[in-house]
């Protein structure tokens, strides 16, 4: 059955930590442009603090994007919250941000074992089930996920599924699939090239690989596509999903196209 998170018409517009490249990332003023511009599903990552606070931050260390320093599994929230990012956001809890755009969809990387537990109390606490999809590129934590939420709680495919409907679409459906490949899921999301979505290295995600993921009931989703060009190329090639820093550009082609809605 289609899992109530996907129910929106045409292709799924995700604001990258809530939009990067237009304010600073991961902020609630990130979060409330993207939802200000029309941007229903955001993106975001989640760690905890030493004392169990869910923040939405993607690096596991305060320095790259705060005035903070150290390790924030390390950190109590007395001292996460302080640090500010771009020297002047603060960090919010996923908590914040559910209450925050109660309408919104929401993207969850988990990005360490620690915060599998409160995040699933997270959605539970906020009755957030249909609208928060969870992904990561540990297979541990995504089967820790499954197993404390249950399938009320929709998840992407881990990188062992991503594999195994690669290497089928390039056998032209000759390889068995596992059936934990098929279990769980109920999308792919990937960069479109396996150097990270770049302009080199292998493609991943070409029309084969869309169409086999498509007959095994997964939409597709990419990550992290910033030109408009390339946009446009992946949405002709049938994807069902686009993760962006630019949300200003995502939503102006799909604007010419009709699919903004």
């Amino acid at each position: 059955m289609r899992h109530p998170y996907l129910d929106h018409p045409g292709p799924l517009a995700f604001a990258h930590r809530g939009g990067s490249l237009g304010g600073p990332e991961n902020s609630m003023a990130a979060f409330a442009r993207a939802v200000r511009l029309g941007y229903r599903y955001l993106e975001t990552d989640v760690h905890t603090t030493a004392d169990g606070v869910l923040v939405a931050f993607h690096d596991e260390r305060l320095e790259r994007v705060t005035d903070g320093t150290g390790a924030i599994a390390q950190l109590p929230w007395r001292t996460v919250s302080a640090a500010r990012i771009a020297g002047r956001e603060a960090i919010p809890t996923l908590e914040e941000l559910l209450d925050a755009f109660p309408e919104a969809r929401f993207n969850i990387d988990v990005k360490a074992p620690a915060a599998v537990r409160p995040l699933v109390d997270a959605v539970r606490r906020t009755n957030a089930w249909d609208r928060v999809c969870a992904g990561s590129f540990s297979e541990a934590r995504l089967a820790a996920v499954r197993a404390a939420a249950g399938p009320r709680l929709a998840t992407s495919a881990g990188p062992r599924a991503v594999a195994a409907v690669r290497l089928r679409s390039l056998t032209g459906g000759r390889l068995p699939l596992a059936r934990s490949a098929r279990r769980h899921a109920i999308c792919l999301q990937v960069p479109e090239r396996l150097t990270g979505g770049g302009d080199t290295g292998p493609r991943l995600v070409d029309r084969a690989f869309i169409e086999t993921a498509h007959a095994l009931g997964l939409q597709v989703h990419v990550w992290t596509v910033n030109e408009a060009e390339r946009i446009r190329s992946l949405l002709d090639l049938g994807v069902d999903g686009i993760m962006t820093d630019r949300i200003d550009t995502l939503r102006d082609v799909l604007t010419e196209r009709g699919a903004w809605i």
